[in-house]
């Protein structure tokens, strides 16, 4: 396996210049109907890329010198630009407002209401922002569906420093994430763009912008290690997987189960790739781990998803075949070429909007952990614990024999972040009970669940780990209100993640629930990701 990222390829954005060709039309939103761009692989990391791309071409083509900030928002680009130099970058992002579909407005000083966007092509808004300290210019863009649409929160940003001489520096108009000022006799460099969005990673080759030395340093919050994903996958519809699953467990294996009501695919797993592709751009490589099978609509051609068979990362042979979640979870370490700091999700797992690493890692190397407002009952394992609860009571003694800590809480159906040094320490401390649960071919109450929660609890109280915090949406399809639920959910698109689960429903109900979820899912990610075969459904 290859853990080397698919090259780049080179920025374009027609809306740049004049007479440009990109598709536009108009849009219904919160404040009205606006002109956007449409793009067919339009991304939030994108819309921010081609933003930027269009200021700074235009103040480069007018001659006004200018840096990128780090500013305080992963999204919003920031440009800083001499107040010596207003009236050229003024004049270079009229023009530019121009060229197509665009909007201003002012964001310092702050106005006493949020400031309405105005049409960028109207001269009269440039002779009222003549003073301003900061303005923001935004392009709406938007999926040819139009259910995917950035506007305000990518426009980039341009702020206007002040010269002191006596100090040698440019003042800063507003705070940004590193210096009050810079050198005005510094020359400029050019800075990789994990420096000005940590939707960018240091980790992954990237585009480079003209800044000043003082934006170009790490800070001790920033993330420059690899981070990786895997899913567990099955396709419990497949009759051939059924047919070994019968075999293994003894039971006889009819055709006619292979429709019934226990295995139905929803191509969760192809939307859930999509979320991280927009969400999570950050992440270097996929592992998907299944049992010798492939989605049909799966294209390996990226370069940075990779399909592993349980039998490259079980190291004990005879444990397989195994149709035990924990089990294959307990080998998970084991996957060559996986980074040390990975996520790992299940296929009903998404990301909802844009999220930054540090929202599952520390830059110094440790994991968060997200908990469940559910508790264990205390007490051993009984007939009327769940199977996921008599697990949690197996990892709860193995802590308390080695921390005298008693967890009572199970963990959030968020995506996990895990270490492989710690999942193989967590198989040396524990060597009996996680043989046990390696060599468990089914579910079982005497299993360890360790991704969703020895790792973190013992990670916990060896210094590794900390509690995090996540909005976070649970779905239970059987429910009656699903369809409510699901609109809004795509309405306000304020959840980081998601799990959408069904435990109870019925074979009537799962094909009754087929029927929403699926516009559900394509309404709220349109945009296809690499890794989905042209013409495949």
């Amino acid at each position: 396996m290859s853990s080397t990222p698919p090259a780049l390829e080179p920025l374009q954005d027609p809306s740049v210049a004049p007479g440009g060709t990109d598709e536009v039309r108009e849009v219904l939103l919160d404040g009205g109907r606006r002109r956007a761009h449409v793009r067919a692989d339009l991304t939030p990391l994108l819309a921010r890329q081609l933003n930027v791309a269009a200021v700074t071409a235009a103040l480069e083509a007018h001659g006004v010198d200018h840096f990128l900030v780090r500013g305080m928002d992963d999204r919003a680009p920031v440009v800083g630009v001499s107040e010596e130099d207003r009236v050229a970058a003024l004049g270079a992002l009229e023009k530019l407002g121009a060229t197509g579909p665009c909007y201003v407005s002012q964001v310092l000083p702050k106005p006493p209401i949020v400031s309405a966007l105005r049409d960028a092509a109207d001269p009269a808004v440039w002779a009222d922002l003549q003073t301003v300290r900061a303005l923001k210019l935004t392009w709406f863009r938007a999926d040819p569906a139009g259910k995917l649409i950035l506007g305000t929160a990518y426009g980039c940003e341009v702020e206007f420093w002040r010269p002191d001489r006596r100090a040698g520096v440019l003042r800063a108009p507003r705070r940004n994430r590193m210096v009050p000022a810079v050198s005005m006799t510094g020359v400029p460099v050019e800075a990789g763009e994990h420096r000005y969005t940590r939707l960018a990673s240091a980790a992954k080759p990237g585009r480079r912008f003209r800044t000043r030395p003082e934006f170009d340093h790490s800070l001790p919050d920033d993330i420059d290690f690899p981070i990786d994903v895997v899913y567990t996958w099955v396709d419990g519809a497949d009759p051939e997987w059924q047919r070994r699953r019968a075999e293994v467990k003894g039971e006889a294996f009819h055709a006619e189960a292979a429709s019934d009501s226990r295995y139905i695919n929803r191509d969760e797993l192809k939307y859930s790739l999509r979320s991280l592709h927009l969400n999570a751009p950050w992440v270097r490589n996929i592992y998907i781990v299944t049992d010798r099978q492939r989605p049909s609509w799966l294209d390996l051609s990226a370069g940075n998803i990779f399909l592993v068979n349980h039998d490259e990362i079980f190291t004990d042979r005879s444990a397989l075949p195994t149709y035990n979640s924990c089990a294959i979870e307990s080998q998970l370490h084991n996957i060559d070429g996986l980074a040390e700091h990975f996520l790992y999700l299940n296929d009903d797992m998404f990301f909802g909007r844009p999220l930054a690493p540090q929202t599952f890692f520390l830059a110094n190397g440790n994991t968060k952990f997200f908990l469940s407002q559910n508790r264990i009952p205390i007490g051993p394992i009984t007939d009327l614990d769940s199977p996921v609860d008599a697990m949690i009571k197996n990892n709860r003694r193995l802590i308390e024999e080695r921390f005298g800590r008693t967890l009572t809480q199970g963990s959030q159906h968020v995506p996990y972040p895990l270490r492989r040094s710690i999942l193989a320490e967590i198989e040396r401390e524990f060597p009996a009970e996680h043989a046990a649960t390696v060599h468990s071919r089914f579910r079982s109450p005497t299993d360890l669940t360790i991704t969703y929660s020895l790792h973190h609890y013992y990670a916990f109280l060896t210094g590794r780990a900390l509690p995090g915090h996540v909005n976070y949406g649970y779905v239970q399809l059987a429910v009656p209100d699903l369809v409510a639920r699901l609109k809004r959910a795509e309405a306000r698109r304020d959840w980081d993640t998601f799990c959408i689960n069904d435990a109870f429903s019925t074979y009537e109900q799962l094909q009754q629930q087929m029927a929403i979820l699926e516009p559900f899912l394509e309404a709220y990610f349109p945009v296809p990701s690499p890794y989905e075969s042209a013409g495949r459904p």
